[in-house]
């Protein structure tokens, strides 16, 4: 959600706040027509020669006639990118006839191809007020293109131009020809000459019926009711109405919109700092632009600023908030937390840090130490510490040099990003060249490296999330086994807190592990680490020292607010002055298991990797493993059967697992379960002992085959490890079927094996309820009575 005097300046800050990669309506590096108004004024177009050469004379002068250009020119870089620019007339009306997330752009792009709003009408439904006033935009986009220079800029434009919206970093994109924290910040000291900033106003949550003490706030820009003299240099500041006292503040930058890789996790660890704020005495802020959240109720904190999550916006709130200049000793606000929201406000802390923000908890040069691989490594052989080889690439040759010299499988993934966006394992040389074009656009970061790692074929991924105070005292706050093998991104997989299967003897080399590399960090906060086990090796997979989307889970099977001493941890009470110590395993198992929306896209192929598709969580507990994973199971919606009589369970698995399959099928089989299965796995299942009914595969074109029997609700479980992936595919079609006729679907060899035990306890246990009490660890942890306002440590 994004609040605004008008609807201009709204739905900019509503595209802020929802796409990570663009900073409002066009002017951004993701605008076709600005990359082509570029590359003809760098001279270097190209035409494609599939191009139209009828359309050869426009090429010269696309920001005067290309709007009238008849046909596409088949524009491209001279390095070969393609500018697609103007848009074929067919694809552009389909894109804007069919609803879509980015069918707003298109709009804009048929305006500004010279299209009438009642054109685009017809096509999109959409009220002519609306776009009307995106036209408006469209239109004052040719003023702000008209100068060269930021400093050519008049102040009546600059104030027009902040009025309709437009972000420091599109201006920045316009006329500093690139988008980073430099870059905007020159624009936000230039429009700060000019005496250009933003006020805020105050959304009465009691509706004029009587004083409200609970507000929110959002910025706008106006212009005051009197014009004081031009040596005061604040004709465009309207009346502010932010509220603001003298009481040392500390701010919180939420993780705003929920998608996947980054949820409500989030918002859970952000309410727990506003309330260890407010313990310790301190006025909290929460910075938060999602209506969903509990962050943004009216009693989260103590004042509530309905924004996007970007430098500019947080920094407008942050130096009104900080009544003198950012970086001047006397602030009243004591620092920022940016550990607990994500990546997004993450990403945000070199932009803060250089406009002179003070950060709470860990320094950016620990957050950029972890990132780092070469300090990071050396870190790591300081330390003892192995990790799979790995290296960087920030060209496509490069990451092919590397993945040979690695040797495939190869795990590639972006760099600053969260949910494993653009991650992808890779078998061989051509399917990385495919995929590593589209990693190389993902990272958060313009210039950010490609990471390359060997995989880790068949190993057991382990989560820690700890907790560290700036005088080196770490403590773990649970160690989670995961479920699925690694490769399954941690997001997606089962997890088990304690472990269910390593030896204690691993588990206490474990949290050793996790203790040490929070020490080394400088860790002042939360930490996660994640681990692969393979055989007696532990191999570090990646640090993150923020917040993990594991601490609410963690939280809840431990009963500790971890959170919250984390964030006073951040604020200067250490973790022995609030009589912290480590839980231990308490008196049962608890298991997250990932909630997925594949019911929502009938046809599309259910296969889990290292990007993240899971939309939420649920957690299962109980006091024996196997009931504490079916209970998990039935919360995410997964009905695990257990009557023989109502269907039998279909395996077919990739090579690597036909050994490991024998093991729960024989399981499934004893408890009376008709087992079926297609070639190869039915010969490693019958060399295994276990009985099997053969089936064809789909392809063969023999009938009754796997998706015959499982319309006539023969098959009541599916177990499928992808070899190949796609729809077309027999895979493809057997697991979108699965999904389309609510049969449980087990892709993973290691879940099957869980799976049998959880049928098998089920079949053979009574389970009931208890009370989450009963739950809770013999060793509890102590916080120590409030304290004052202490000592921040930035």
């Amino acid at each position: 959600m994004a609040i605004g005097r008008t609807f201009k300046e709204s739905l900019q800050k509503v595209i802020r706040s929802m796409d990570v990669k663009r900073f409002g309506l066009g002017l951004d590096r993701n605008d076709k027509w600005l990359a082509a108004m570029r590359a003809v004024e760098r001279g270097d177009i190209v035409l494609d020669v599939m191009g139209d050469p009828s359309a050869v004379g426009a090429v010269g002068a696309v920001g005067v006639v290309v709007h009238d250009t008849p046909s596409p020119t088949g524009l491209r870089t001279a390095d070969g990118s393609p500018i697609e620019w103007p848009i074929p007339t067919d694809k552009l009306s389909r894109k804007l006839a069919v609803p879509s997330q980015g069918r707003l752009y298109y709009v804009r792009y048929a305006l500004k191809m010279g299209w009438t709003v009642e054109r685009v009408r017809a096509l999109t439904r959409i009220d002519p007020f609306f776009l009307d006033q995106i036209k408006e935009l469209v239109e004052f986009e040719e003023v702000l293109c008209g100068y060269r220079t930021l400093d050519e800029v008049p102040g009546e434009v600059m104030f027009r131009a902040k009025q309709l919206g437009y972000s420091d970093a599109q201006l920045a994109n316009l006329y500093l020809g690139a988008i980073s924290p430099a870059t905007i910040l020159r624009v936000r000291r230039h429009r700060a000459s000019m005496g250009i900033e933003p006020v805020f106003k105050l959304v009465d949550t009691c509706a004029a019926e009587f004083e409200a003490r609970t507000p929110y706030f959002y910025s706008t820009y106006e212009r005051g009711a009197r014009t004081p003299s031009p040596a005061a240099n604040v004709q465009w500041r309207g009346e502010d109405e932010a509220r603001t006292t003298d009481r040392p503040k500390v701010v919180i930058l939420g993780g705003g919109p929920n998608r996947v890789g980054q949820g409500i996790e989030f918002d859970y660890c952000c309410c727990h700092a506003a309330f260890a704020a407010k313990d310790l005495g301190f006025e909290s802020v929460m910075v938060n632009s999602n209506p969903e959240t509990v962050s943004t109720d009216y009693d989260t904190s103590d004042l509530l600023y309905f924004e996007p999550l970007t430098l500019e916006d947080t920094l407008n709130i942050i130096e009104r908030l900080n009544g003198r200049a950012l970086g001047q000793p006397g602030g009243l606000v004591k620092g920022v937390i940016v550990q607990f929201g994500g990546q997004t406000p993450l990403n945000l802390a070199h932009g803060l840090v250089a406009a002179g923000v003070p950060i709470l908890g860990t320094s950016l040069d620990s957050i950029d130490l972890a990132e780092d691989r070469d300090r990071f490594d050396e870190l790591l052989e300081r330390l003892g510490l192995s990790r799979p080889p790995a290296g960087i690439a920030r060209s496509i040759d490069e990451a092919v040099r590397v993945a040979g010299d690695l040797g495939y499988p190869v795990l590639i993934r972006p760099s600053y990003v969260l949910g494993g966006r653009g991650m992808e394992v890779c078998s061989d040389e051509k399917s990385l060249r495919l995929f590593i074009t589209q990693a190389l656009k993902v990272s958060d970061f313009e210039g950010a490296p490609v990471l390359i790692d060997k995989f880790l074929a068949g190993a057991t991924e382990v989560d820690v999330d700890v907790v560290c105070d700036a005088s080196g005292h770490a403590v773990v706050a649970g160690i989670m086994e995961h479920i699925e093998h690694a490769g399954i991104h941690s997001g997606d997989s089962a997890c088990s807190l304690p472990p269910y299967s390593l030896p204690a003897a691993m588990v206490t080399r474990i949290g050793a592990i996790a203790r040490s590399l929070a020490v080394e960090l400088r860790v002042v906060g939360l930490m996660n680490l994640q681990l692969a086990i393979k055989g007696d090796d532990v191999f570090i997979l990646e640090v993150n020292p923020r917040a993990s989307r594991t601490v609410p889970f963690v939280s809840k099977a431990t009963h500790v607010p971890w959170p919250a001493i984390a964030a006073k941890a951040m604020m200067g009470v250490g973790l022995k002055a609030q009589g912290v110590c480590e839980v231990g395993s308490g008196r049962g198992h608890a298991v997250k298991e990932s909630v997925f929306p594949f019911a929502k896209f009938p046809g599309v192929d259910v296969v889990l990797g290292p990007e993240m598709r899971s939309t939420g969580e649920v957690m299962g507990l109980d006091r024996s493993f196997p009931v504490a994973f079916a209970k998990s199971q039935l919360a995410a919606g997964t009905d695990l059967p257990r009557d023989p009589s109502k269907g039998g369970v279909f395996i077919s698995v990739k090579d690597e697992d036909k050994s490991t399959i024998v093991q729960p099928a024989r399981e499934l089989a004893s408890m009376g379960f008709w087992i079926y299965a297609t070639g190869g796995t039915a010969d490693a299942l019958e060399a295994g002992g276990v009985a099997v009914e053969r089936l064809q595969k789909i392809a063969g074109g023999v009938r009754p085959n796997v998706l015959d029997l499982m319309t006539n609700r023969e098959i009541a479980m599916i177990i499928n490890t992808p070899t190949k992936t796609g729809y077309a595919t027999d895979e493809g079609k057997i697991r979108a079927t699965s999904v389309r006729l609510n049969i449980p679907l087990i892709s993973t060899a290691t879940a099957a094996s869980a799976a049998a035990r959880a049928i098998a306890a089920l079949r053979s246990e009574s389970w009931g309820v208890a009370a989450l009490q009963d739950y809770a660890p013999a060793v509890a942890v102590e916080v120590a009575p409030r304290s004052p306002v202490g000592a921040v440590a930035g």
